[in-house]
C-alpha cells in the first residue's frame, strides 16, 4: 500500500488573479484552472471539462461557477460537480492563501513523482 503525502504548492500571488476570469497553472503534469470569484475567494479545479476537454480557465466564471468555452457546460469551482442536467465532475483542490502568497494543496503517492514548476 502506497503512503499518501501532502504537499502546498505556492502559485501566485493573490494580485497575479485576475478578478472573475480563470488562470492556468501548471504543476508537474497536471493543468490547473484558478478563480479568484468575486467575494474575493481563490478556488482551483482540474482545468479540462468532462465533456470534451475544454480548457475551463477560459469559460466564464459567474457566481461559484465557470461555464466550459466549448459547450457552456456549468460547472461548480468549490466541488467539481457538473450541474445537471449534464453529469460528471473534476477534481478541486484546496487552496491556501497566507498573506498575499497562494498555494494549492495537492496530496500524491508516495514513490509518484509531482514535479513543482
Amino acid at each position: 500500500m502506497m503512503e499518501k503525502t501532502i504537499r502546498k504548492l505556492f502559485i501566485g500571488e493573490v494580485c497575479d488573479l485576475p478578478q472573475k476570469l480563470g488562470k492556468t497553472v501548471t504543476i508537474g503534469t497536471m493543468e490547473v484552472a484558478v478563480f479568484k470569484l468575486e467575494n474575493g475567494e481563490i478556488r482551483a479545479i482540474e482545468n479540462r471539462c468532462p465533456h470534451k476537454g475544454g480548457v475551463l480557465a477560459e469559460g466564464m466564471l459567474s457566481g461559484e461557477y465557470v461555464f466550459c468555452p466549448m459547450h457552456d457546460w456549468k460547472i461548480s469551482v468549490k466541488d467539481g460537480k457538473v450541474q445537471s442536467p449534464d453529469v460528471g465532475c473534476v477534481k478541486s483542490y484546496s487552496v491556501e492563501v497566507k498573506g498575499e502568497r497562494v498555494y494549492i494543496i495537492v496530496e500524491n503517492e508516495i514513490g509518484q513523482k509531482l514535479k513543482e514548476s
